[in-house]
């Protein structure tokens, strides 16, 4: 079989999660927790580090700064065998970070800075490493526009590059028209529950999930939380349940899912096997700090997706 080469394209992120928190203190008051760690992030870079987990080649493409936050985040890629040569580097933009106070159930409110993650674009791409890889992820496209995502997926499927798409803004914020145009161009659309019904415009979850079929797209792979994932296609729809673990922190969760289904479905798994691979990986996940917790490799996560009880 084809090994995966992987192109992860669109967000890098540097977060600083904080847990346990329960409330900001007041004016000047400070209060004592027990962990605070910094993680390579985002719907690329957080992708990334669970498809190298997962065996894949994986090489990244986004915007950082040239500050030390991204010094640090490629130095975290690269030490997860990431390779983070087609990152770009701007002068005077901040590389984009978040602060994540988790809460003891694992809810995590975000202070966000957008940084140089909005500045990608098409001089920036590095289209020979895209047409030479087996699969392009792009995290994010409506920070870039979708003209320009709509450009970047119809060059990976002229030269015959496996596409899959994640979201990234809420779904209160989403609107069709920011996705519409990629969409032919798409094998595999990856958003959650919620952005689903902010970007379709549709109240019915599967019938949001079918507009974007009837525009283009392959599959439509709907992370839902605690409630697992929910895969739409031509043919009808098929649940996956998510596993029955001790949540600590929900960061990366959905780039987890996404790179555990990639992953799977390169090794010639059917797309709901692919999806109980991306349910362990996200699980795995699930149970430490950040987006890079657990240290588990494919056969690892499997034999978690085989042993492991299910919420459903």
């Amino acid at each position: 079989m084809k090994a995966q080469k992987v192109v992860t394209m669109g967000v890098h992120v540097l977060d600083v999660l904080v847990r346990p928190v329960e409330e900001i203190p007041e004016g000047q008051g400070a209060t004592l927790v027990d962990d605070i760690r910094m993680t390579a992030a985002g719907t690329a870079a957080g992708t990334a580090l669970t498809l190298a987990k997962l065996g894949a080649s994986v090489r990244t493409a986004g915007a950082i700064g040239t500050d030390p936050t991204g010094d640090l985040l490629l130095q975290l890629l690269d030490r997860a065998g990431v390779d983070t040569e087609l990152v770009v580097r701007r002068v005077g933009t901040s590389t984009s970070a978040t602060v994540l106070p988790v809460r003891p159930n694992g809810d995590r409110p975000t202070l966000h800075l957008l940084g140089a993650n909005v500045t990608y674009g098409l001089d920036d791409v590095p289209w020979d490493a895209v047409a030479e890889s087996t699969h392009l992820h792009l995290g994010g496209p409506e920070l870039i526009g979708a003209d320009v995502a709509a450009r970047i997926l119809a060059h990976a499927k002229e030269h015959d590059v496996v596409t899959s798409v994640d979201l990234l803004a809420p779904g209160a914020l989403g609107t069709y028209d920011q996705i519409e145009p990629l969409l032919p161009y798409v094998d595999f659309l990856l958003p959650n529950d919620d952005q689903v019904h902010g970007f379709s415009e549709e109240e019915d979850l599967v019938t949001g999930a079918r507009k974007f079929l009837a525009a283009g797209a392959g599959l439509v792979a709907v992370t839902r939380g605690g409630d697992g994932a929910l895969l739409v296609t031509a043919d009808g729809t098929e649940t996956v349940p998510a596993f029955d673990v001790e949540v600590v922190d929900t960061t990366g969760c959905g780039d987890a899912f996404s790179a555990g289904f990639l992953r799977g479905l390169s090794l010639g798994r059917t797309p709901r096997e692919a999806a109980v691979l991306g349910c362990a990986a996200a699980a795995l996940v699930a149970q430490g700090l950040g987006s890079d917790h657990g240290d588990f490799d494919l056969p690892e996560a499997d034999e978690f997706a085989m042993t492991h009880k299910t919420r459903t």
